[in-house]
């Protein structure tokens, strides 16, 4: 079994996938997945990808580079910014290359959505389940590669620098006597479920996602709980901008028994589409807050509106609605939100969605250059868990997907570079020896439940001041026993000293 690449991958969403495509074939990749291949956030995204493809239509770069700093509160970093905008065509054009499906109207040309805090239809999209086709699409081409090993339940639980670059611990996290699945091949009986492995590289991507299971309630998937910022704080690398947190303001409001901890997510499109939010009452109040945008205000912007509105009316009873517009129009545009709703017995069609805000994105993060490039050498960051700068204080809804193929390319762009200029033979590379005491315990149980508790209470929405200096002295003792403590480095252990550091540093920050 190789334990030795030129690069490797921790994370298999847009971002890490995308950027070990645009790796030359010469170069050997190892691109680990947390859980499952399919188990991502960026499956899970609905609208689309913003993108100005032809600048001669009426939108162009400026516009979009506009909206974006307007959304993000003009906090946006301006350099990243425009590469983002102005790089967009590039990338939409490789994955349409790779088999992306966007939908195209009556004439064959590619439709675009809008969304808030748009001025223009740019948004490309494949009905409403946009990111589950790039992702889907993505994955076949990086299998397919014979340069790129994937290992899928495969937990990063730490990372060394050496002096020629860096070992990975890695915990196959599958059932025990379970293989974990690698490409092209059986895995080895040595790396059954439970087992570490060492991996060591020239240059490590970080594509790890957002934070979104440090909150009671979030639209993201369970594998977001901040790992890679975690690993990256404690090599030394600087995180910026880490309580520049997103609340999606349209997501389902399930109050059944059944209700989960992962919230149904309501595209934005469906407002871009013509949906109106309304509240208790059965009245459109957005005019209040924003006259000129109304349901297209930018998110942060509606979440606000939708809180002061709760408050005001001692209620959290809002709601999307749709039915003005035709059934076929609904089913044709949202068929994956339609067939959930119906799952849950609404038909959008004629009736009301129960909506309200919850956590949905990260816009600080590791702090990266315009090349992807951490404060730490050779080390790179990408997608959610990167802070490139370019969504400000609140990221303009499908930027993400953008972010992810442009810096994710960034990324690949960059250490391609450098390996020309200096070449690296893997099989020279420094090990480092993880070391483990037989010992060690479980961690207490509880510990994440009491974070997600506190984070809730300090910083949903609005942050409450109060609650901020209560929880902070409490996630810091959390943060502190688990990286004291003698404790089993399982997955259980590496996600709980996550969410304790991104809490800590997310208080810290607000403080």
């Amino acid at each position: 079994m190789n334990t030795k690449y030129h690069v490797i991958i921790a994370g298999a969403g847009v971002a890490g996938l995308y950027a070990a495509l645009c790796l030359p074939k010469d170069i050997t990749v190892l691109l680990l997945s947390k859980q499952s291949l399919e188990v991502c956030n960026s499956s899970l995204a609905q609208g689309g990808i913003a993108a100005v493809y032809n600048p001669a239509d009426d939108d162009n770069y400026n516009l979009h580079y506009h909206d974006s700093l307007r959304a993000g509160g003009f906090k946006n970093n301006p350099e990243t910014l425009w590469k983002l905008v102005s790089e967009a065509p590039l990338d939409i054009e490789r994955v349409i290359n790779f088999g992306v499906d966007f939908d195209k109207d009556s004439c064959g040309n590619y439709h675009r959505t809008l969304e808030g805090g748009h001025c223009r239809r740019r948004i490309f999209h494949y009905k409403d389940s946009s990111g589950n086709e790039v992702t889907s699409r993505l994955r076949e081409q990086v299998l397919s590669r014979d340069n790129i090993t994937v290992m899928s339940e495969a937990e990063l639980c730490n990372l060394k620098c050496t002096h020629t670059g860096f070992s990975a611990d890695v915990l196959f996290v599958g059932e025990k006597g379970d293989v974990t699945p690698v490409q092209n091949g059986t895995v080895p009986a040595n790396l059954q479920g439970g087992h570490h492995e060492t991996f060591d590289c020239a240059y490590f991507i970080l594509a790890t996602g957002g934070i979104g299971r440090v909150y009671e309630r979030t639209t993201n998937a369970s594998i977001a709980t901040g790992d890679g910022i975690c690993i990256a704080y404690e090599l030394g690398a600087k995180i910026k901008n880490l309580s520049y947190i997103q609340f999606h303001p349209t997501a389902f409001n399930d109050k059944s028994e059944t209700g989960t901890r992962e919230c149904f997510l309501i595209s934005e499109s469906v407002r871009g589409e013509g949906a109106y939010l309304i509240n208790r009452d059965g009245r459109r109040f957005m005019a209040d807050y924003d006259p000129e945008r109304m349901e297209l205000a930018p998110r942060d912007v509606v979440s606000h509106a939708i809180i002061s509105e709760a408050k005001k009316l001692s209620s959290d009873e809002f709601y999307l609605d749709i039915t003005h517009k035709p059934a076929d129009f609904i089913r044709e545009h949202f068929p994956a939100i339609n067939k959930f709703l119906l799952s849950k017995g609404i038909d959008m069609t004629t009736d009301k969605i129960p909506i309200y805000p919850c956590h949905h994105y990260l816009m600080g993060g590791i702090n990266v250059d315009v090349t992807g490039q951490t404060s730490v050498n050779r080390l790179y960051a990408c997608g959610e868990c990167a802070h490139t700068g370019v969504h400000g204080q609140n990221r303009l809804a499908s930027n993400s997907l953008l972010e992810a193929l442009v810096f994710g390319r960034s990324c690949a762009e960059q250490i391609t570079k450098r390996l020309r200029e200096k070449p690296v033979n893997p099989e020279k590379l420094t090990t480092y020896r993880f070391l483990r005491r037989f010992d060690a315990k479980p961690i207490p149980v509880g510990l994440r439940t009491k974070i997600r508790e506190i984070m809730q209470k300090a910083c949903f929405v609005f942050p409450d001041m109060g609650e901020v200096k209560r929880g902070l002295p409490e996630v810091t003792r959390i943060k502190e026993e688990l990286e004291n403590g003698n404790y089993i480095v399982d997955a259980n252990y590496v996600e709980a000293k996550s969410l304790a550091t991104v809490a800590y540093l997310i208080l810290r920050e607000i403080i």
